[in-house]
């Protein structure tokens, strides 16, 4: 996998490690990793909290609650972009193209999105 740290995936600029253009890196590869998650400290998608803190020069922070309707998950299958709130209600699928997310990223949301 060659070190990208930039890719555009369905016109939209992606940052992190060895990004390939259905967002998979070099961190998460499965089948099921296409998606990225827009982090709000740099208004940037990246594949994967990882990726983020390879690549960007601050620390990450979280989307607050009040946020969730902020369009901030992108499909890497179809560039569809959803919102928090949608991406966390889709069980697992993207409501556009019905490809098949990894139920596994809800161990991390608490990297992405608070969720008290």
């Amino acid at each position: 996998m060659e070190d990208r740290h930039e890719t555009l995936v369905h016109g939209v600029v992606v940052r992190g490690v060895g990004v390939q253009p259905d967002t998979k890196c070099a961190h998460y590869a499965s089948e099921k990793d296409i998606i990225a998650i827009k982090f709000p400290c740099c208004n940037t998608y990246y594949p994967c909290h990882a990726c983020h803190d390879a690549v960007a020069n601050h620390k990450a922070t979280v989307w607050p609650n009040a946020q969730f309707r902020e369009k901030a998950v992108l499909c890497g299958h179809c560039g569809h972009e959803l919102s928090i709130q949608d991406y966390l209600e889709a069980n697992n699928t993207c409501p556009s193209c019905f490809a098949s997310f990894n139920p596994g990223c809800s161990r991390h949301y608490h990297l992405y999105f608070s969720m008290a």
